[in-house]
């Protein structure tokens, strides 16, 4: 019988807080072609990144990044850890399960090399990204399948889709908001990561759909494979219905977005600054685009975000937590698993 194992993979974290060890990160983050895709020169994307963005932006992220930090260092990598560990005890000890990180340490490559020298025949690959983006699951996907090619030609991996609309994933993320639903709360917010409208119709490779064709997320495509909107919206109503949330009671909005071109709108900080102004004024704020809870949703959401929603006059604030090591993620996770060690299937 082939030895398999499981390789989880998430985004990564700086080592610290300093602005070197940010800077770094943010060097090999923003330096992905699949993340910043412009200009089309390699040489003069590797100047924007490293002499313009991330000389200005690392030390405003080092300290970003300084707010959110616990004695144990980043919370997207101690979650990260708990679930690997969390989801190795659920499979036992014959189904090894790594971690390894898209940007940072783990490195993809150390982690291959390791599944490698660990004698595994074969590998399921679960990137935490529940949706499509090439900025996120595509990134991940391409650098394991490189990397294993160049360190371990004899390795066979697997990989599962983005899971959006799985039916257990749907389950887990209702069993983690439910106890919020039932609090009293006038909105909800969905708020999801933001990536450039240019990398939607980018993913089209029809060029005759995506921002073409009326209503295009929601008028059924194969194109939505690979539409991050359209599957952003597929789990927002897929949530909504299990959890029977009136249409009137909740929003989608996206967030993180950087100037220069246009992103998915509508935007969440400016979401965020008008609702009270419309009679929202107690909000649940969910973000599906994460598993695990980082600087995205502790910082910019529960931070920033809600400093935002208040001063407009709002009277409550509760970003609902990410699925990390949650109970109902580890069976999600399990049962992928499992399915695949038992048929193949990914």
């Amino acid at each position: 019988m082939p030895k398999r194992a499981v390789l989880l993979v998430n985004l990564g974290s700086p080592d610290s807080t300093s602005v070197a060890d940010v800077r770094r990160y943010l060097s090999e983050f923003l330096g992905d072609e699949r993340v910043i895709d412009k200009p089309d020169s390699a040489f003069l994307r590797r100047l924007l990144v490293n002499q313009i963005i991330c000389r200005f932006r690392a030390p405003k992220s080092a300290h970003a990044y300084a707010e959110i930090w616990t004695k144990d260092g980043s919370p997207l990598i101690i979650t990260s850890r708990a679930v690997r560990e969390k989801l190795a005890a659920t499979l036992g000890a014959r189904t090894p399960v790594y971690l390894a990180m898209r940007y940072g340490t783990p490195s993809i490559a150390s982690v291959v090399a390791r599944i490698a020298a660990d004698g595994i025949d074969e590998v399921l690959l679960l990137p935490q990204y529940p949706h499509y983006a090439m900025s996120s699951w595509e990134t991940v996907v391409v650098k394991v399948y490189e990397e294993a090619a160049r360190l371990a030609p004899q390795l066979r991996v697997a990989c599962i889709q983005p899971f959006y609309a799985d039916a257990d994933y749907i389950e887990a993320l209702h069993t983690v908001c439910a106890p919020y639903f039932a609090q009293a709360h006038d909105y909800v917010l969905f708020s999801y990561h933001g990536i450039p409208v240019r990398h939607l119709q980018k993913a089209d490779s029809s060029h005759a759909h995506c921002t073409v064709v009326t209503d295009c997320c929601t008028t059924c495509s194969p194109i939505h494979g690979t539409c991050y909107k359209a599957q952003c919206l597929a789990t927002t109503r897929a949530l909504v219905a299990r959890a029977k949330v009136p249409a009137e009671k909740h929003f989608v909005s996206f967030q993180s977005r950087l100037v220069g071109e246009p992103w998915l709108s509508p935007y969440t900080d400016e979401t965020l600054a008008r609702l009270p102004g419309e009679g929202k004024k107690r909000l649940l704020v969910i973000c599906p685009a994460f598993v695990a809870d980082c600087l995205e949703t502790i910082e910019e959401i529960s931070g920033e975000g809600k400093e935002t929603f208040l001063k407009a006059g709002g009277e409550s604030f509760q970003q609902i937590p990410c699925l990390n090591d949650h109970p109902a993620y580890i069976d999600f996770l399990a049962k992928r698993a499992e399915r695949w060690l038992s048929d193949g299937r990914a």
